[in-house]
C-alpha cells in the first residue's frame, strides 16, 4: 500500500485561546481565581504560547475586566509564554506593564465587522496598530496581527483574498513578525484555506503564517489540515472547543485543543502538548464551568490509549 504523505510538516506549534477566546463569550462571569488556576494547570503542558487575557474595554468584554488581576496572579511557568489580546495603544500599555511575553493585535478582514467588534474602520484600526507598535518594539515585545473573518463573514459573505492579503501586508510593514488568519465564524473551506495561506506565504515570505479556526461547521480539522499541506506550523485551539463570538450569531468556539493534539500525533505531527494531562484539565474544567462542552476527545479518549496500540504503518494498513 503506498503511504499516506500529504507533506505535512514534523512539529507544529499550539496556541492555547481558551483562558482569552473561550471565556470572553460566557455570559456568567468567571471568578478570577478560577481563571488563574486554569492558566497555572494549562502552562506546564508544552504549548508554544498561551493567549491568557485581553486588555479592552470592560463593558465591551466583561469577562476579561479582570486581566490585570490574572496575569499578576498565574505562576509564570519558565517553559511557557503569555500572550495578551489588544485593540489599540491603551490595550498595548496595559498589557506591557502586565509582563506579558506576545501582544496579539486584532482587526477585521470586512468593515462591518470591525465596527461591530471594535466600533472603527480597518483604516482606524491599522492607525492605532502603528501607534501600538512603537511600545512593544521598545520593550522588546513581539506582535502578532489576527486577522479576523479572513474567509467569510456573517454581515458581507466572501471575502476577497487580495483585501486579506493587503491588509496583512500593511500589517507587516508596521512591523507584525506573524500573521494569523481567522476564520471567526466557521465559513471556510479546505480548498479556500488552502489556496489563501499558499499566497499569503508567497507575498510575505518573511512572516510567520498562523490559522485560527472556529468549529462552527464541523470543518475546523479539515481546515487546519489544509492550512498545514499549506505550510502553516502555528496553530491556535481553545480548550474542550470552548468559546463563540458574540457579534455572529450560532458561532461557536474554535476547534478543541485536545481535538486537535491527537490527530496531529496520531499522524505522527510532534507538537510538545501534554495530550493526557490536556483531556484531564478539558474535563476538570467542564466540571469548573458547570457546562457541556463541544470536544471530543475528552469524552471517547485517545484512540490507543492502551497496550493494544498498534504503529502508525499497521494502523494504516488493517
Amino acid at each position: 500500500m503506498t503511504p499516506y504523505d500529504p507533506s505535512l510538516p514534523a512539529r507544529m506549534r499550539v496556541v492555547e485561546v481558551g483562558p482569552r477566546d473561550g471565556l470572553q463569550n460566557l455570559s456568567a462571569p468567571v471568578p478570577t481565581a478560577a481563571k488563574i488556576a486554569l492558566i497555572d494547570r494549562l502552562s506546564p503542558l508544552g504549548f508554544d504560547r498561551i493567549e491568557a487575557v485581553a486588555f479592552v474595554s470592560p463593558r465591551a468584554v466583561p469577562q476579561m475586566a479582570d486581566a490585570a488581576a490574572v496575569m499578576a496572579g498565574i505562576r509564570r511557568h519558565p517553559a511557557a509564554r503569555y500572550v495578551a489580546l489588544v485593540p489599540n495603544r491603551m490595550g498595548t500599555a496595559r498589557s506591557l506593564d502586565a509582563g506579558v511575553d506576545m501582544l496579539n493585535f486584532v482587526c477585521s478582514a470586512t468593515e462591518s465587522f470591525n465596527q461591530a467588534n471594535l466600533n472603527q474602520s480597518i483604516d482606524a484600526s491599522l492607525a492605532a496598530l502603528a501607534e501600538s507598535m512603537p511600545l512593544a518594539q521598545a520593550a522588546g515585545v513581539p506582535m502578532r496581527l489576527t486577522l479576523s473573518t479572513s474567509f467569510g463573514c456573517p454581515y458581507e459573505g466572501y471575502v476577497d483574498p487580495a483585501r486579506v492579503l493587503d491588509i496583512a501586508r500593511r500589517a507587516a510593514d508596521l512591523g507584525c513578525d506573524e500573521i494569523c488568519l481567522g476564520d471567526t465564524t466557521g465559513m471556510a473551506n479546505p480548498r479556500q484555506v488552502y489556496h489563501l495561506f499558499e499566497r499569503l506565504i508567497a507575498t510575505l515570505p518573511d512572516v510567520t503564517p498562523a490559522v485560527h479556526l472556529h468549529n462552527t461547521r464541523g470543518s475546523g480539522a479539515a481546515n487546519l489540515i489544509a492550512a498545514l499541506q499549506a505550510g502553516v506550523t502555528v496553530f491556535d485551539s481553545s480548550l474542550g472547543g470552548l468559546g463563540g463570538c458574540p457579534y455572529a450569531p450560532g458561532a461557536t468556539g474554535n476547534v478543541a485543543s485536545e481535538d486537535m493534539v491527537h490527530m496531529l500525533h496520531e499522524m505522527d505531527v510532534e507538537t510538545g502538548v501534554d495530550l493526557h494531562g490536556l483531556i484531564k484539565v478539558a474535563r476538570d474544567f467542564e466540571r469548573t464551568l458547570g457546562q457541556t462542552l463541544p470536544g471530543q476527545v475528552m469524552r471517547a479518549g485517545e484512540a490507543y490509549a492502551f497496550s493494544c496500540r498498534l504503529p502508525h504503518a499497521a494502523k494504516v494498513g488493517s
